[in-house]
């Protein structure tokens, strides 16, 4: 916050209630915890056991026992209930602006690791091009034996003619 940050001055007034040092993500936490039990089948069941334990109460129970009687159209009931949205509402939507946050940063962190993964597969592709093309200038070992035997053949040809005109040379000789 801004009485954190060293380039700002810090006030001289005094607070009339000393400014709690608590993180300022604590209050948010909570917040998503109340939140994501509503949301759970065992809020429900607890809120409708709550109604119906209320109605029967003030249904069953002798006059002078009931708090929010029929007759009132268990007035105190809605309020409560009344009460207990009014609360739920923006501790759901906190819960929600952290959710999008969350999901805000995940993206972002997405969105960097696959320019960084399509980096890195360019980077590849362009090396395999280039082991591509210096291999076509190297001599593999079936072109190697291919030439060899290309020498060899030539060389016992030259040495069967070599041979052929010695022994013909030989025979006009004699």
């Amino acid at each position: 916050m801004a009485e954190d940050r060293l380039d700002t001055p810090v006030e001289l007034r005094r607070r009339l209630l000393p400014r709690s040092r608590r993180s300022p993500d604590r209050f948010g936490k909570i917040a998503e915890g109340i939140a994501r039990f509503m949301g759970t089948p065992r809020f429900l069941l607890y809120m409708t056991v709550f109604c119906a334990t209320w109605l029967l109460w003030n249904t069953l129970a002798p006059q002078s026992l009931q708090f929010d009687p029929r007759a009132l159209n268990f007035t105190l009931l809605t309020l409560m209930l009344s009460l207990q949205a009014s609360y739920s509402a923006p501790l759901i939507l906190l819960a929600q602006d952290r959710q999008a946050d969350r999901d805000r940063v995940a993206a972002e962190q997405d969105r960097v690791r696959s320019e960084r993964n399509l980096a890195d597969t360019e980077y590849l592709a362009r090396e395999m091009a280039a082991v591509r093309l210096a291999l076509n200038d190297v001599a593999t070992r079936d072109f190697l034996r291919s030439e060899l035997r290309n020498l060899l053949e030539e060389i016992l040809q030259e040495r069967a003619r070599e041979g052929a005109s010695a022994e013909k040379a030989q025979h006009d000789d004699t």
